[in-house]
């Protein structure tokens, strides 16, 4: 069981904890590279016979120096980003509120007046971790000039894929492209989204395609406007789906994206039901037809699409 820990600037804590490795970063999506920061972490960890404790912020910094333009969305929302890290066998999390007072702080100020509050034996992160005021020596080369003998720093060299730095920013771009299976390559794991069924237009069980409507909440990250093969876990139970992500365009302009899921082989009412999906592979992109009858004859085909991508990849 993962120890989750709050901490607000300035720390009021006067209990030290017993001494630690301490892994830091954002880790937004715990990504191959993020996990390759922990399980250096982790290795550490063993080989001192201490915990291994995780420093992750909430909300995302960029809250502390730019307007935003829109809601603020994550990869992996906190609850997700503890649960992947516990099981990369994280003792303990400590989730340091991001504000405006923690991001003045200098690199020196945060070694002495946050990391030194966590009683490290060893702090890891990532090559291009940064952990004060960009163009202020806050990079991990000099962390150990802050950290005297105190705790030794370490760093972990960029994780790559196809000969490009994996990162949350990639990521993101990959899956407003659509592009879910490569954005699965890099995070090592099905992307994967969570939400409500609510009730919808029930235009798709006019044409014989009756779907559930998704209620994403706003922080998660869903992939761009497109069709996808998906599946969608409803009551700890697992089934396969084809997914749609638009504005119904056939059916007039200016509409509001919704997602949309018709449930192969299932009948059940489950208005209300938590769900969680995830995106394995996108299909093609939203297509304006002429008429319903265009359309049907291409649900058709998606299905079947649909069906064979699984038996391929369980095969």
């Amino acid at each position: 069981m993962t120890d989750i820990i709050k901490l607000h600037y300035p720390i009021q804590n006067d209990v030290e904890p017993m001494q630690q490795v301490v892994a830091m970063g954002f880790f937004d999506g715990v990504h191959q590279g993020h996990q390759s920061v922990i399980r250096h972490a982790k290795r550490e960890a063993e080989k001192r016979h201490v915990p291994l404790a995780v420093l992750t912020y909430d909300p995302h910094p960029i809250v502390a120096f730019k307007m935003l333009t829109q809601p603020l969305r994550y990869l992996t929302p906190l609850d997700q980003k503890i649960e992947l890290m516990s099981v990369l066998g994280v003792d303990r999390v400590y989730v340091m509120r991001f504000t405006s007072a923690l991001a003045n702080l200098s690199a020196q100020q945060f070694v002495d007046e946050i990391l030194m509050h966590l009683n490290p034996v060893a702090v890891v992160a990532g090559f291009d971790h940064l952990y004060g005021p960009a163009h202020t020596n806050s990079d991990m080369t000099h962390l150990q000039g802050y950290a005297g003998k105190r705790f030794e720093a370490i760093t972990v060299p960029k994780c790559s894929l196809d000969d490009q730095k994996i990162g949350s920013s990639r990521i993101r771009k990959l899956l407003d492209d659509g592009d879910v299976d490569e954005a699965a390559k890099q995070l090592a794991r099905i992307h994967t989204t969570t939400g409500m069924i609510v009730h919808g237009e029930a235009r798709g069980r006019e044409l014989g395609f009756p779907t559930a409507n998704i209620q994403t909440p706003e922080q998660e990250w869903l992939p761009g406007i497109g069709i996808y093969a998906v599946k969608i876990e409803i009551a700890g139970q697992w089934f396969i789906g084809m997914a749609s992500i638009g504005r119904n365009v056939t059916f007039g302009d200016n509409r509001p994206v919704t997602v949309e899921i018709n449930i192969l082989n299932f009948h059940n009412e489950v208005y209300g039901e938590a769900v969680k999906v995830a995106w394995y592979h996108r299909l093609r992109g939203e297509v304006k037809f002429n008429n319903a009858e265009e359309l049907i004859e291409q649900l058709i085909k998606d299905q079947t699409a649909t069906q064979q991508y699984f038996e391929t990849l369980e095969e």
